[in-house]
């Protein structure tokens, strides 16, 4: 895996967290903006033909389906 697709999928698992916490928390203004990042992450890993772990796209409510690296 290259250091491009490492960081992606990092920055994809962090938001996601980020994202869920913000949900707990009530922060509707918040979950948005990170939903945003997050749906901005998985369009940047598709046009990149990253795949992205079924997990962290449940998780996110995105439907991206990527074909691997």
């Amino acid at each position: 895996m290259d250091a491009f697709t490492a960081g992606l999928l990092q920055r994809i698992k962090t938001t996601q967290t980020d994202l869920t916490r913000a949900r707990e928390s009530g922060d509707d203004f918040l979950a948005e903006v990170e939903q945003g990042e997050l749906d901005d992450l998985h369009r940047l890993a598709a046009e990149h033909g990253v795949t992205v772990e079924p997990a962290l796209t449940a998780e996110s409510g995105a439907d991206i389906h990527t074909a691997g690296v």
